[in-house]
């Protein structure tokens, strides 16, 4: 009984941790999380932080781990339908939904942010055909590679390359959103309407759908 209280404790310590590294990233930036702060916040010394994580880099890697964790069951949430390209650009509103609604931990997770030199076991996309190392991070790219598949199945889109396609729709969406983060489109989802869905449209247009079509998926992906 002794061992398993003890076991439940060591787990809650190294849980509350994480969660106040993630809640100190969110309220007071990269630079706010470090060792002392993070400790004194759930009544623990600094050398909880070594004793379940070995240390702050380990402890970003976690909160790293934990963002593409919460950024896959964002992607997640969004259904199938019988309308493969409304079902891609829903989950490119819950991408950018997810990255306005977490702007520190998503930089974190990219490596674009000061604590995160280490940045999340990055693979070439190119040649690998993943974009990390990191399972949660893969899980989540899959959701727009599955979208990506089942829009080239349905003949709307051409992909004969899904993963390079997938790679181009995240290459826009990605540096979109840290240009909407950085407040260069404001803070009233102007670029939203003006930059963004013209893109993705111009894009897909690219890849073979018609506007028509385009613009009707985007109305049902608005919609849901």
């Amino acid at each position: 009984m002794d061992v398993v209280s003890k076991a439940t404790r060591q787990e809650s310590v190294r849980d509350r941790l994480l969660a106040a590294a993630i809640e100190k990233l969110a309220t007071s930036g990269p630079e706010a999380v470090q060792a002392r702060p993070l400790a004194a916040a759930i009544g623990a010394s600094t050398m909880a932080v070594y004793t379940h994580f070995g240390g702050m880099p380990q402890l970003l890697d976690e909160v790293t781990r934990e963002g593409f964790a919460r950024f896959d069951a964002e992607l997640a949430r969004v259904e199938r339908s019988d309308d493969p390209v409304a079902d891609l650009l829903a989950r490119g509103i819950a991408y950018r939904q997810f990255a306005l609604g977490n702007p520190q931990l998503y930089r974190l997770m990219f490596g674009l942010t000061t604590p995160g030199t280490r940045r999340a076991k990055e693979r070439d996309l190119t040649t690998e055909g993943s974009p990390t190392s990191v399972s949660e991070g893969v899980s989540a790219f899959n959701h727009l590679l599955d979208a990506v598949a089942r829009a080239a199945e349905s003949g709307r889109i051409v992909a004969e390359d899904p993963v390079a396609v997938a790679g181009q729709i995240w290459s826009v969406i990605h540096g979109y959103v840290l240009l909407e983060i950085a407040g260069v489109f404001g803070h009233e989802g102007h670029g939203l309407v003006h930059t963004l869905q013209p893109l993705i449209i111009n894009l897909l247009v690219g890849l073979g759908d018609t506007r028509a079509n385009i613009e009707a998926s985007l109305a049902t992906a608005l919609a849901a």
